[in-house]
């Protein structure tokens, strides 16, 4: 019987893995440009102290498709630094409405510089640096939120 029991846990774990992985399984972030062009970002989320000030630092980098998702309590307009991160980045800061209400392009890797854009925002993407360009992502482009639990 032990043979069996360490199959049927094979088996378990392999349909487990399986099930987890499938496209569009975890949280995305869908910008929707003026012109009606959609762009997917698969994302980590970022939702407590620790895990915003750790950020995408150390990473050597990101895939195309990927980023991390900032989620805040409030809104309000929030500043980021790079000294510890390695790539740049653009932040696309993103308020309350669903609405882009700016975005910093390109920050430079490992600086103190502190990056915001002036406006309250209670969600803030980064995604590499160039991305946002490449896409003609603007100020007042819609943003949607899947799998993205309320904050």
């Amino acid at each position: 019987m032990p043979g069996a029991r360490r199959i049927a846990a094979m088996a378990l774990l392999a349909f487990s893995c399986a099930a987890g992985s499938g496209s569009g399984a975890g949280p995305r972030v869908v910008l929707e440009s003026a012109d009606g062009y959609r762009h997917a970002v698969r994302v980590e989320l970022a939702r407590d102290d620790e895990e915003r000030a750790r950020g995408l630092m150390y990473r050597e980098k990101l895939d195309d498709d990927a980023g991390m998702l900032f989620l805040f309590p409030v809104a309000e307009d929030h500043g980021f630094w790079m000294k510890n991160t390695l790539i740049p980045l653009d932040m696309i800061f993103i308020g309350e409405d669903g609405r882009v209400v700016g975005v910093v392009q390109n920050a430079a890797p490992r600086s103190l510089d502190l990056r915001s854009v002036g406006a309250p925002s209670r969600y803030v993407l980064e995604v590499n640096g160039g991305w946002a360009a490449r896409r003609s992502v603007r100020k007042g482009d819609r943003v949607r939120f899947e799998s993205v639990p309320r904050f």
